[in-house]
C-alpha cells in the first residue's frame, strides 16, 4: 500500500544523547559521618516524534532512559545494571496541543509550561500530566512588547475519588516582556493540594503548599551577551497548627536565587559562563519535584530514590562551549550546605560534572 507523501511531511523526529562524568566529595551526612567520595560515568538518551495534523493541531511523544521511580533524573549510571542487563525506558511526553493565533493549549503529559530560568523550583526532567492553556498578546508599545497569561491543572497522584481528593497542583502566571525583550517579568502562583511529606508511597501525612513566585531576567549587554536573573519564592501556607511538621521548620518557607551569565550556547564556537547563588528553605519548593543536581541528598532511607534538595544554600559555576548548534560541552561545579540541621550536624556536598550533549 502506497504511503501518503503529505503524511510523511507532517511527521518529524528529534533525539539527543548525553555522556557525563561526575565526581562527588565532601558529602557529610546529618549524623556527622561522610559519604564515600564517588565517581560516576553516566548517560542519557531521548527520542521524540511529532505529527502535525494541520496548522492548528499536533500530537507528540518522547521516550527517555531513566529509573521509572526517579522522575528527577533520566541519567543511567554505567555499571548499575547487573551483568549488562537491559535498560529502563519510559515515556516522558505524550500530549495533544492546539494553537490558534496567540492562544495555545495542550492536554496529556508535557514540559512544565510556565516560564522559569533554572531547575531550583521545578526540574527540567519532571513532566506534569494535566491541562494547560495560555493567551499571548503582542502590544509593541513604547515599554511593553508582549503579555501572556498561562493557567493549568495537573494531577500528581490520582486517588480514584473526586478530582478534589487528588494530589494535584494548579498554576497561573502572568508574563510581560519590555524594552525590545531586554527585560522579562513573570509573577506566578502555584497551589499544591494533598502533597505527601515523602514521595513514592511512603507518606506519613499530606499537606498543602501555596507558592508565590516572582521571576525576572534582564539583558544588560548584547555584545557580549550579559544577563542577570532573579527569583523569589514565598510559601504562603501557615504550618503553625500542623503538629506533623517539626517546629524548627514551620517558618522555613522562603527562597531566593540570583545568577549572572556571559555568552550563549546557540551556534558554532559559542561559549558561556554562569554563576548562580541559591538560598532555598525547606518548604520553599516541593523537594522531590525540584532539581537533584546540586547534591547527593535523597530519600533512600525512606525507600525512594528521589532527591530532597531544599533546605540548602550554595553556589554553582557553569562553563560551556558549543562545537555547533547540536554538539555542546558543559562543566558544572556545585558547593552546597544545609540551612537547618536535621541531625547533630548540617549536611554538605561538593560536586563537579562534565556533560557532552549531542543532538540529532
Amino acid at each position: 500500500m502506497a504511503q501518503n507523501p503529505d503524511s510523511l511531511d507532517q511527521l518529524s523526529f528529534t533525539g539527543d544523547f548525553r555522556i557525563r562524568v561526575e565526581e562527588d566529595w565532601n558529602s557529610r551526612k546529618s549524623d556527622g559521618s561522610y559519604r564515600t567520595d564517588r565517581t560516576r560515568l553516566r548517560y542519557r538518551m531521548r527520542f521524540g516524534a511529532a505529527y502535525q495534523y494541520n496548522e492548528h493541531w499536533k500530537l507528540a511523544t518522547r521516550i527517555r532512559t531513566g529509573n521509572p521511580r526517579k522522575q528527577q533524573d533520566p541519567q543511567l549510571t554505567l555499571g548499575d545494571e547487573s551483568e549488562f542487563g537491559t535498560l529502563s525506558l519510559g515515556f516522558e511526553k505524550l500530549y495533544v496541543s492546539t494553537v490558534y493565533g496567540g492562544f495555545g493549549a495542550w492536554a496529556g503529559k508535557n514540559t512544565f509550561p510556565f516560564t522559569k530560568q533554572n531547575e531550583l523550583f521545578w526540574s527540567d526532567n519532571v513532566y506534569p500530566e494535566g491541562l494547560f492553556a495560555s493567551q499571548s498578546i503582542d502590544l509593541q508599545s513604547a515599554w511593553v512588547d508582549r503579555i501572556k497569561l498561562g493557567i493549568g491543572h495537573f494531577i500528581i497522584t490520582s486517588n480514584n475519588e473526586s478530582l478534589g481528593q487528588d494530589n494535584y497542583f494548579q498554576g497561573i502566571q502572568f508574563t510581560t516582556s519590555h524594552f525590545n525583550e531586554r527585560l522579562e517579568l513573570f509573577p506566578s502562583f502555584y497551589y499544591f493540594k494533598n502533597t505527601p511529606d515523602l514521595p513514592d508511597g511512603g507518606a506519613n501525612y499530606t499537606f498543602n503548599y501555596s507558592f508565590f513566585h516572582f521571576g525576572s531576567s534582564a539583558k544588560i549587554s548584547k555584545k557580549p551577551i550579559i544577563e542577570v536573573e532573579l527569583d523569589y519564592y514565598l510559601n504562603l501556607q501557615d504550618y503553625e497548627s500542623n503538629d506533623s511538621i517539626p517546629q524548627v521548620l514551620k517558618n522555613q518557607k522562603t527562597g531566593f536565587t540570583a545568577a549572572i551569565s556571559i555568552g550563549q550556547l546557540k551556534e558554532k564556537n559559542d561559549w558561556k559562563v554562569k554563576l548562580t547563588y541559591i538560598y532555598l528553605e525547606r518548604y520553599a519548593a516541593v523537594d522531590f519535584l525540584a532539581q537533584n543536581d546540586w547534591a547527593r541528598w535523597d530519600y533512600s532511607a525512606d525507600n525512594s530514590p528521589d532527591g530532597r534538595l531544599t533546605n540548602l544554600k550554595g553556589l554553582e559555576l557553569m562553563m560551556g562551549y558549543s562545537f555547533n548548534e547540536k554538539f555542546t560541552l558543559n562543566m558544572r561545579s556545585f558547593f552546597v550546605d544545609q540551612l537547618i540541621a536535621m541531625g547533630p550536624v548540617k549536611e554538605s556536598n561538593s560536586r563537579i560534572r562534565l556533560d557532552l550533549d549531542i543532538g540529532f
